[in-house]
């Protein structure tokens, strides 16, 4: 478990929490507020609000920007990179890229490096997150839908090496905020697949590693193989033949009985998943904070119970029109640990890009993205368990589409490395008065 990196409450007055926001220290956190410095990043709750604390102590929020990254996109039907060649003509290397880059955002009012971002981005004096993609490297695949196999002990023997070689070298390092352990993995039926988790299992091959925990699994729901046939509308003679492949059509069963396995084989599998890898990050990195597995918006229940005591910090990707008040509410009463939004962006059809493939609608003008940023990140830090948001992301995506087909005006920057500037203009003054925002009326 990992409740002693959640530092207990602290008598902190009101009065000291709204003292007007001063000088930052060199991590970005906010010296109007002095808690307890470990030298590493850690969160604590200061009367009703929670914070991350940085290594100094001083209250942080984690203002970030993903997948800042020297190569950009890749066109696959070119092979071109339009982003990183202007970088090579323009700085020549990949250091002197980085130096630059983070020099741009600490200007800009950022203070962490999201995901997807370049190493070389990490020990230039700006905080850090890791994505560790633990279940990708599993077999599973956060593009397709393809959950990782975590019964299988090969997925245990995987989520340690990872660590071992991700977090055990950056044990030490202040910078580092903390790890995701993967990205937007799938739960349950969504718009990369309508089956739901057990359904997948079910289908595999005989002899699986998994196969002993689904039949021991179906053998607690179900008093005997008669009430798993009417369940799912079939007719096995025996749990044991669970072992073979067994392919469910929709439709078929006692459609609640069904349900009721989908969700408790759900939750089973969820346990597993952040059991595992909160193991292995602790085995090989004790200091730093677990930021949870990227939610793709609404996570079910189940899933948002069995992360509780693996993760320090809930991350919730979201791309709504506008905050998404109602959802976070929701996940943070059900996972009672501080909350970050760690991908949300907005689109334009001013940018000459085609915006037809990627989350969220487009909006008309740069004026019009800076309009909705300042009202969803407003919006969000006004809830006293968010304590950051990442934007998606450095630089725009080509205009012929990157490994997924997406084509859209994301970025700060353009593939010409220049700044949106009206948004870039906006985003410094909402970023450089976020201690404001985060402590709202009466220090929330």
């Amino acid at each position: 478990m990992i409740a002693w990196l959640v530092a207990p409450v602290m008598a902190v007055g009101t009065a000291s929490i709204l003292q007007a926001p001063g000088e930052l220290d060199k991590y970005g956190g906010w010296i109007g507020i002095s808690a307890r410095a470990t030298g590493f990043f850690h969160v604590e709750r200061l009367g009703e609000r929670w914070w991350i604390i940085d290594p100094d102590g001083h209250a942080f929020v984690s203002v970030g920007v993903c997948n800042v990254s020297f190569w950009g996109d890749k066109v696959p039907a070119t092979g071109r990179m339009p982003y990183n060649e202007t970088c090579r003509k323009r700085y020549g290397d990949i250091q002197t890229w980085a130096r630059a880059t983070i020099g741009r955002l600490k200007g800009w009012g950022f203070n962490t490096i999201g995901a997807w971002s370049n190493p070389q981005t990490w020990d230039k004096g700006m905080a850090y997150t890791v994505n560790l993609n633990i279940g990708q490297r599993a077999g599973g695949s956060w593009l397709h839908g393809t959950f990782p196999n975590v019964f299988s002990p090969e997925f245990e023997r995987i989520a340690d090496e990872v660590a071992k070689r991700a977090c055990e070298p950056r044990a030490s390092d202040p910078y580092l905020v903390g790890y995701f352990s993967d990205n937007e993995l799938r739960w349950g039926p969504d718009w990369r697949s309508k089956k739901h988790l057990v359904e997948d299992f079910l289908a595999l091959p005989a002899n699986d590693p998994a196969k002993p925990q689904l039949i021991e699994f179906f053998t607690r729901q179900h008093t005997d193989i008669a009430g798993f046939n009417a369940a799912w509308g079939t007719s096995l003679g025996s749990f044991a033949h669970l072992a073979e492949p067994l392919v469910v059509e929709p439709g078929q069963g006692d459609a609640e009985a069904r349900l009721r396995d989908c969700t408790a084989f759900q939750r089973l599998a969820a346990e597993r998943y952040f059991a595992i890898c909160e193991a292995a990050i602790r085995k090989h990195d004790p200091n730093h904070l677990i930021l949870g597995c990227r939610f793709a918006g609404r996570s079910p229940p189940p899933v948002l119970e069995a992360i509780k005591g693996h993760a320090n910090i809930v991350s919730v990707n979201n791309y709504s029109p506008d905050a998404p008040v109602r959802l976070l509410q929701g996940v943070h009463e059900a996972v009672r640990v501080p909350l970050m939004v760690t991908e949300f962006s907005f689109k334009a059809m001013d940018s000459g890009l085609p915006n037809t493939k990627g989350a969220g609608r487009p909006v008309a003008t740069q004026a019009e993205r800076a309009d909705r940023f300042e009202r969803y990140v407003t919006g969000i830090m006004q809830l006293p368990f968010v304590v950051g948001y990442h934007w998606f992301e450095y630089c725009d995506e080509p205009a012929e589409g990157r490994f997924d087909g997406e084509n859209s005006n994301y970025g700060l920057v353009n593939v010409n490395d220049e700044p949106w500037e009206a948004l870039i203009e906006r985003m410094t003054e909402v970023n450089r008065r976020i201690y404001d925002a985060a402590r709202g009326p009466g220090g929330q």
